[in-house]
């Protein structure tokens, strides 16, 4: 998880505590209160405009109201010092712009936004044009000489008070708009004339007093309050708790409150409002890039309500403005050594910068723009390094679509808002993603909409790719789609999308939900039908570059679970330095096996079993030869057999099914003589809780022929590869050892082995003999185990299993209601519980190393491939972590993170103490 304020450190939570809390801070006049160092504090948007306004910049002036308010608003408290002091900035604002708020003259008009420390991009509030009425919009109009935009901001502000402080669908809203629209025959806003917006205004309080029970408060300073108390509620709404729950950032922390001098890019043609990047976001190009439209304000760019203009065409319309803007913003990603994401409004004629921040950015350009900045001497190879979550690896293996033969029919296209490419059955509702993704109907999903909103979180989620009709390159759906590393195609103007009878009309083809479409997020094509799509190989010279930096810093190992020797291939392609478990299970359900499988289970004699047995073993012993090949030299970690045996054998209820049928329809049937021993067999090995039953080691010491078979396996096929010139390690590992008992009693048959293996060859391989750690009572009884045991590995989906008494099979009937209440932060079985399961890890590696010092310590798991777990490992001194293929580069960069982390956690320990040194002196 991100660190937030319950992390702060305990010298700065001593002083804190001391000194008393400060909730606003002024910025303007070229002077602040705050400083970019501040995020903790001021939030991201807070702490770059102090910033801003520091360094000469551009800004409106105004206050940041500190995110310990928004905490305390969180818990109930009733500070009247919060109010206090946001009075007594407001008083200074006005006497800085020789205004008042709501003022019938020349009146004050203020913005109000969130800003919390970790760039959550529209998952909060925004209120605009604070301050309006029905006195202070006429003198709006008398001051600006322009009723249609004095109207204009006063409608906007009462649907905006209306759904973010009120609680109001919007969609009330928009349908007194656009019924006054279609009745005017006008098509965009702001061909609506003064007359047209006053009846609009009307509608929207009459909206307002039905649904709240009270008219839109007249009186500026009420305004004020309830929208500030507003952007703190948003911090804890539904969208904001999924952002945060998937970018890991603590709830905690919570937003602070920005109120800013208004200023206006709905006055005109010579106004404006625009976003941008001082870099490409989506390939990290060193290229000025951004979106604007003339005559709006900022909702209207990011909304997608219209379409935007590339922020070259401002060069051509304005250059004097535009060159400004380019010398402003350069100047600002200079000074953080960063990709910088900006704000701005341009008002008759004049810039005013609003906001700045560090830009989110996809995978690919994460890497470049690391790169690049070492190169120009921004910042060094170590930043680089920390500059890219690992999770945005996942760009270098977005998938692609299968072209090549393949009749190609593109219906449209639109922006490439998210590279990479998405096939999927399309939905036009998130609530309907998530109910198709959750009840496994729809195995890809699409999700279909106008214009993605906030809202839609939970559907963008489980969604392989966004298609949206309208809006930019900076609209919600691009900028979440790249954060999330999804496909994202926007703003396809052919698109008709109708929600509300779910229907997406392109052209001459009509689309309904479940009709599948494909996306290629790389160049914007909506293309018809299902396509099949190909990984990315992970040979860009960038991404090479790169983890050259990256691998050379980390201590952890990496390995992947590979079973097969495609598996093992592809593995190493992506950089494994071994494989840390195989299934040996998983080879038994290949092509032509699965029969003599299921005769040894049928077999009712140790005789009969081995027989079957014989003939399962060159089968074994060809697939390892296979990994020790694909592997050469490195580690091979085998998994003896695990799975209760029952997996092997049909479903019960499906037998019982078709020899009811059989019974009744063809009762002489030689296959009702076939099923009948089968279910009495299926019957025989049920079992109320398989995964706590006969399975792992206990099917090795019930039946040992098994054990011994998959261990002749392994060392014939290690000494056939050795006498040939390879070079195998092998290490054997023990599953669902509990005991010191167990272990010793299966170490014992597979050393045996090994010695009559070793003898009838005449060549002898090293190995080792380990377990699985996958019970409580192994971690605590590891210290015994480790007598036999040369290594252990952390099989953490059964050790979280066994430790929370959760099924991981069941546990999202309940994992819904659980994160909601915030019982759980994150699934378990995605990220591994530190405090629990965590501990057991710890303590099982500390007792094992206290018998056996040099004992080779891993995981196992799909934890192994989750930065956070990955970074726990590096901090309790595991040897190293295993992961699925795909997950490999995540957990390289996460492992060099954790050591560069550790680095300065060391540097900035050994700097503390000497300075305490130093004082006391």
């Amino acid at each position: 998880m991100k660190q937030g304020v319950m992390a702060q450190p305990l010298a700065d939570r001593a002083i804190s505590a001391s000194t008393p809390t400060k909730y606003t801070y002024f910025f303007g006049g070229g002077k602040a209160e705050g400083n970019g160092r501040m995020k903790d504090v001021l939030g991201g948007k807070g702490s770059g405009l102090a910033e801003m306004t520091n360094a000469g910049l551009p800004v409106p002036p105004g206050f940041t109201i500190q995110t310990e308010a928004c905490r305390e608003y969180m818990l109930g408290t009733k500070n009247p010092q919060i109010d206090i002091e946001m009075f007594s900035a407001l008083k200074r604002l006005e006497k800085m712009q020789q205004q008042e708020l709501g003022a019938d003259e020349n009146p004050l008009l203020v913005s109000v936004r969130s800003g919390a420390k970790f760039s959550m991009p529209g998952m909060m509030d925004t209120i605009l044009n604070l301050g309006l009425n029905d006195r202070s919009v006429e003198g709006l109009a008398r001051r600006s000489s322009d009723p249609r935009f004095a109207y204009d901001s006063y409608r906007r502000l009462i649907q905006m008070f209306g759904s973010v402080v009120l609680n109001i669908n919007k969609k009330k809203f928009e349908a007194v708009f656009d019924g006054i629209k279609a009745r005017d025959g006008v098509a965009l806003d702001y061909e609506l004339n003064p007359e047209s917006l006053k009846e609009i205004i009307v509608g929207y309080k009459k909206i307002v007093l039905e649904e709240s029970g009270k008219p839109f408060p007249q009186n500026p300073l009420d305004q004020l309050v309830q929208t500030r108390d507003a952007v703190f509620r948003s911090w804890n709404g539904e969208r904001a708790k999924t952002y945060r729950r998937i970018n890991r950032i603590d709830d905690w922390l919570g937003t602070a409150v920005n109120v800013q001098c208004m200023v206006f890019g709905n006055m005109g043609d010579s106004s404006g409002t625009g976003v941008g990047f001082t870099r490409n976001p989506a390939t990290g190009e060193r290229a000025f890039f951004g979106e604007y439209l003339m005559n709006a304000q900022g909702e209207d760019v990011v909304s997608g309500i219209r379409t935007p203009m590339p922020i070259r065409e401002l060069e051509r319309v304005m250059p004097k403005v535009y060159e400004q803007l380019r010398t402003c913003t350069w100047r600002m990603e200079k000074h953080y050594r960063d990709m910088q994401d900006f704000e701005f409004t341009i008002q008759d004629g004049k810039l005013y910068m609003l906001q700045t921040r560090n830009g989110k950015r996809s995978g690919l350009a994460a890497v470049r723009i690391a790169l690049d900045m070492v190169r120009e001497g921004l910042i060094t190879k170590e930043e680089a390094v920390m500059r890219v979550e690992p999770n945005q690896l996942y760009d270098f293996l977005v998938p692609r679509l299968v072209e090549k033969g393949e009749n190609i029919e593109v219906l449209t296209i639109g922006l490439p808002a998210s590279p990479g490419a998405a096939v999927g059955q399309i939905v036009f509702s998130a609530e309907d993603a998530v109910k198709h993704h959750a009840s496994g109907a729809y195995s890809q999903i699409i999700l279909v909409r106008g214009e993605t909103t906030p809202e839609d979180i939970g559907g963008m989620e489980v969604a392989s790719g966004i298609l949206t009709s309208r809006g930019g390159m900076t609209s919600h759906a691009a900028v979440v789609t790249r954060g999330m590393g999804k496909c994202c195609v926007a703003g396809a103007g052919d698109c008709v999308v109708d929600e509300e009878h779910k229907e997406l009309r392109v052209k001459d083809h009509v689309y309904r939900q479940g009709d599948w479409i494909s996306l290629d997020g790389t160049t914007g094509r909506v293309i018809h039908g299902q396509l099949k799509t190909l990984p990315v190989q992970p040979n860009d010279p960038d991404l090479i570059q790169f983890m050259s930096w990256a691998d050379p810093v980390r201590k952890l190992k990496i390995r992947a679970n590979a079973d097969v020797p495609r598996d093992a291939k592809q593995a190493r392609l992506f950089g494994a330095e071994g494989i840390g478990l195989c299934r040996t299970e998983h080879m038994f359900f290949a092509e032509g096996r699965i029969q003599h499988v299921r005769a040894m289970i049928l077999s009712n004699t140790e005789a009969d079993r081995r027989e079957a047995l014989k003939k399962l073993l060159p089968m074994q012993r060809a697939d390892f030869i296979g990994l020790f090949k694909a592997m050469e030299s490195l580690p091979v970690t085998i998994r003896l057999l695990d799975p209760p045996l029952h997996e092997f054998l049909p479903q019960r209820e499906e037998l019982l099914v078709e020899i009811a049928h059989l019974e009744d329809k063809k009762p002489n049937s030689p296959r009702l003589k076939e099923l009948r021993p089968l279910l009495a067999r299926v019957q025989e090995l049920h079992e109320t809780n398989p995964m706590l039953g006969l399975r792992g080691c206990r099917l090795g010491i019930t039946f040992p022929e098994i054990t011994e078979m998959q261990a002749r396996a392994i060392f014939e096929a290690a000494v056939s590869v050795k006498n040939k010139g390879g070079d195998p390690h092998l290490e054997i590992m023990i599953p669902l050892i509990g005991s010191i008992e167990e272990m010793r009693n299966q170490a014992a048959i597979v050393r045996h082995v090994a010695d009559l293996v070793f003898k009838e060859k005449k060549t002898k391989v090293d190995y080792m003999v380990g377990t699985m750690i996958e019970l409580p009572r192994a971690a605590l009884t590891a210290d015994k185990i480790a007598e036999e045991a040369e290594f252990f590995s952390f099989g953490t989906n059964d050790l979280t299993q066994t430790t929370f008494g959760i099924s991981r099979d069941d546990i999202n009937k309940f994992l819904p209601a659980y994160m909601k209440a915030g019982i759980f932060k994150q699934d378990p079985f995605a990220t591994l519980d530190q405090a629990g399961v965590g501990q057991l890890i710890e303590i099982a590696t500390d007792k094992g190393r206290a018998t056996r010092p040099n004992l080779k310590v891993g995981v196992c798991g799909e934890h192994g491939g989750d930065p956070e777990s990955v970074k726990f490992c590096h901090r309790i001194g595991l040897n190293y972590v295993s992961c699925s293929p795909y997950r490999l580069l995540t957990a390289r960069l996460a492992a060099a993170q954790a050591a560069l982390q550790e680095k300065k956690t060391n540097h900035d320990l050994h700097d503390l103490l000497r300075n305490e040194q130093w004082a006391t002196t």
